[in-house]
């Protein structure tokens, strides 16, 4: 890294918070117009928040739980100064964690500042309100800090002159910093290292396509966009030398839920003796489950997969089966990258050492 140990600047903010407790607003880049559009939406209420989750105009398990924080706050605007109000917050944790089930982080922050409110005990219910706040930006400092930490243990990984290839984003805009499977990319080319990442375009939402080729061109970090099927022959031929991914929730034993394609580009990655890569936050670690098995996959509405951007491309009243996630066991994952440290091999004993309990 270069002398100055500065971090990179991420190409966009994901979201910014303004004004205080009382009447302050979230702001958030609606993801969903990329790359043709860069546009944000004013939220002043916790339904804005979720509807933005649920529809991915924020998205990104880091980013979507940064969000779900300051979305508590919303939610504490409108509560009564009574002793209906600590009801109420522990309601509107619950309503937001609903937006997502799949990404551990949202409900992790969302209890987080729960817990704020139920241990700050006052009759002052805007100081009340003031605390809460202060726990979202604590959630989304750290946010930023763990992205940091995550690139500098996944930098020497990649290698200069060489390929990486990634899916989906897990980049700066699915985080509120320089993202968790790009961190190590940002922080390379910061130091000057050539390198080529591969971006899977990931259907059926094209974040690939749409967000990571994007933020990387932004970053002037060298892309190459390619679909899905390609995957497997580039790595074949060999122009790629690590996979890395992001993950949404990390079971105990390193079984890791990310988005659909990521078991299937393991598994070709295994075959051409290629390292896959996890990178992940601490706070994306769900100790509570003892493997995948116990993760839970959203599943999406079939028009992402018939009708996509507005066109049909798929018959009238055909059955679909659109999970949003699969889960690639821990022996196909050469090791998760986290801010605490590289876990290697991946098996329980090894992630509770690193991540502790």
């Amino acid at each position: 890294m270069p002398s100055n140990h500065t971090t990179p600047k991420p190409p966009v903010d994901v979201l910014a918070w303004s004004g205080d407790a009382v009447t302050g607003q979230l702001r958030l880049l609606d993801q969903t117009l990329l790359p043709n559009e860069v546009a944000h939406i004013e939220c002043r209420d916790a339904q804005r928040v979720h509807d933005a989750i649920a529809t991915l105009a924020v998205r990104g398990a880091p980013a979507i739980g940064v969000a779900a924080a300051y979305g508590m706050v919303l939610a504490a605007q409108y509560l009564p100064n009574t002793q209906d109000f600590h009801t109420g917050v522990e309601a509107a944790a619950e309503y937001l964690e609903g937006a997502r089930p799949t990404a551990v982080n949202l409900a992790w922050a969302a209890r987080r500042v729960l817990a704020r409110a139920q241990r700050t005990l006052s009759d002052d219910y805007n100081y009340i309100r003031a605390a809460l706040l202060d726990e979202a930006k604590k959630i989304h400092a750290e946010d930023e800090a763990l992205c940091l930490a995550i690139g500098r243990h996944a930098l020497p990984l990649v290698q200069r002159g060489g390929g990486v290839l990634t899916h989906c984003n897990a980049g700066a805009l699915a985080t509120t910093g320089i993202g968790t499977a790009t961190a190590g990319m940002y922080l390379a080319h910061q130091a000057g290292h050539a390198f080529t990442v591969y971006c899977d375009e990931t259907r059926p939402l094209l974040q690939g396509a749409r967000l990571t080729a994007w933020e990387l061109a932004q970053a002037g970090i060298d892309a190459v966009l390619i679909t899905d099927n390609m995957a497997a022959q580039v790595l074949r031929e060999g122009r790629v030398q690590m996979v890395v991914v992001g993950a949404d929730r990390i079971a105990a034993n390193g079984d890791a839920a990310n988005k659909i394609g990521t078991y299937g580009l393991a598994i070709a990655a295994a075959k051409h003796n290629v390292p896959f890569y996890v990178a992940a936050p601490y706070s994306t670690f769900d100790l509570s489950l003892a493997g995948g098995e116990g993760i839970p996959i959203e599943q999406r509405a079939a028009e992402e997969i018939t009708e996509a951007f507005g066109r049909r491309t798929a018959p009238a009243n055909i059955r679909t089966y659109n999970p949003a996630f699969d889960v690639t066991p821990a022996d196909l994952i050469t090791a998760i990258i986290t801010d605490r440290g590289v876990i290697s091999p991946v098996n329980e004993e090894n992630v509770r050492k690193v991540i502790g309990t």
